[in-house]
């Protein structure tokens, strides 16, 4: 990255600002490892609380309400309190609340404790892109936008490396217990970790510039972009930049978010429509459910879990890839090659799941099948991870205009979360009724993806966030 850095900006002063956006990413993966540390514990919590599909799937999606709430408050928080502060209190939220999924006294208590973990991630699922895109410089900001997603990723890779490791420790059932908890009490406790990171994290890094300016604090302002940008950098030209753009600007509210057009402006639309179709393809019930998918269909609790991780380090390489390339080839074109993968892999993964066979309570594929899906699932993974899982969270941080970044971060985001749920809380039953016919859903919002993008988003790549409009 040294070698490529444009003038007035050093390979110290990158160092410094990929330290600053890692650490803001942390909240990233707070999300993925929540997101998929429940994968391990759904068939704990199913048999612990002897519930049916329609209860566990109410409980593992109930967090993602609270994460839509999250979302829907974290732009205004961040603008009256700060981002920094805003990271501290979702890390807080975070961290009590892994405290009360490990010791649930009944499944609604469990729903409670999922809500508030929902309510942290959420800020941080806003407050994360925001505060990256704020602080890195315009050459820089794809692939540093990028490290959300990949924190995201690498929280889900973590958390079922943990999952797998405490099942195998508690003799590969997640309802054996272990020191007075079940494995899977463990594997919701284990949350707390990552939680204090964050919050330790949250108060080492910098505020972002843009908010110092609007808080009248203009000499830390000129320290954080020096820090950022470099001293050789034109410093008071980009104070100067930030300044105009604000005086033009009030904070924004929801109603600033009015349009013509369906009650809401044409690119709030476009965010709202981006993050719908990221979680409409189906990627979270990958992470949410592999794990009871490979066991309905005759694999083992243990090795379903390991192909859960395997599926995780798919992901992984799938970031990498996008990172390198958004920044390159532009946002658009990876949207593009990313709906056209993952529709001819949900299309492959739907055709192998109706062979299925009905036994007892579980499904049967065929051995050949069996293999083909399960290449189909992390096909499908692999084009999600180097195109939509990290190119929707860049979009989000760059795309609005100023006057209603935070706003309209807000709002698609909220929207995200709430398609995410609705996935979420509908697979169990759908599964149920036909894993095939849930993958054609799947396969068709995949196409629907592409068609939108190719008619309605527009690039970003190299275009200041003064720029945007």
């Amino acid at each position: 990255m040294a070698g490529t850095a444009p003038s007035g900006t050093s390979s110290e002063n990158i160092g410094h600002v990929v330290f600053i956006t890692a650490a803001a990413a942390i909240g990233g993966f707070l999300f993925g490892y929540d997101s998929a540390v429940i994968n391990g514990a759904v068939t704990g919590i199913q048999k612990h609380f002897a519930v049916g599909p329609v209860q566990i799937g109410f409980v593992v999606a109930i967090a993602l309400l609270g994460s839509a709430l999250g979302a829907w408050i974290a732009g205004g928080l961040a603008d009256r309190w700060g981002r920094t502060r805003t990271m501290q209190v979702a890390a807080i939220l975070f961290a009590i609340s892994s405290v009360g999924q490990a010791l649930p006294f009944a499944v609604w208590d469990l729903a409670f404790w999922r809500v508030l973990a929902g309510v942290g991630i959420g800020m941080a699922s806003v407050i994360g892109p925001a505060y990256i895109a704020e602080v890195s410089p315009p050459a820089y900001r794809g692939r540093l936008g990028s490290f959300q997603q990949l924190a995201i990723v690498l929280g889900i890779a973590v958390s079922q490396l943990v999952n797998y490791a405490i099942a195998e420790t508690a003799g590969g059932n997640v309802n054996n217990k272990l020191a007075g908890l079940e494995a899977w009490q463990w594997m919701l406790g284990a949350c707390l970790v990552p939680a204090l990171l964050y919050l330790l994290f949250s108060t080492i890094i910098p505020e972002s510039p843009r908010f110092l300016v609007a808080a009248g604090k203009t000499q830390e302002a000129r320290r954080v972009l020096a820090e950022v940008e470099g001293e050789s950098s034109d410093v008071d030209a980009r104070l100067a930049e930030i300044q105009d753009s604000l005086r033009s600007e009030r904070r924004p509210r929801l109603r600033d978010l009015r349009g013509p057009k369906f009650g809401l402006l044409p690119i709030v639309w476009i965010g709202i429509l981006l993050s719908v179709f990221q979680q409409f393809v189906g990627i979270n019930v990958i992470f949410y459910y592999s794990a009871s998918l490979w066991q309905s269909i005759g694999i083992n609790q243990s090795n379903s879990l390991l192909i859960s991780f395997s599926t995780s380090i798919i992901n992984i390489v799938g970031t990498f890839i996008a990172i390198a390339l958004v920044d390159r080839i532009g946002r658009r074109p990876l949207l593009l090659i990313g709906s056209a993968g993952m529709a001819v892999a949900l299309a492959v993964a739907a055709w192998a799941f109706s062979s299925g066979v009905p036994s007892g309570d579980t499904v049967r594929l065929p051995e050949a099948q069996g293999f083909v899906a399960l290449v189909a699932a992390h096909v499908f993974v692999l084009f999600f991870a180097l195109s939509w899982g990290v190119v929707v969270w860049v979009l989000l941080g760059e795309m609005f205009p100023n006057r209603v970044r935070a706003a309209a971060l807000s709002v698609a985001a909220s929207a995200q979360w709430v398609a995410n749920w609705l996935i979420t809380v509908s697979f169990p039953s759908l599964a149920a009724w036909s894993l095939a016919g849930a993958y054609v859903g799947y396969t068709f919002f995949a196409v629907l993806s592409f068609v939108f993008v190719w008619f309605k988003v527009r690039e970003t790549k190299g275009r200041k966030l003064e720029e945007m409009g």
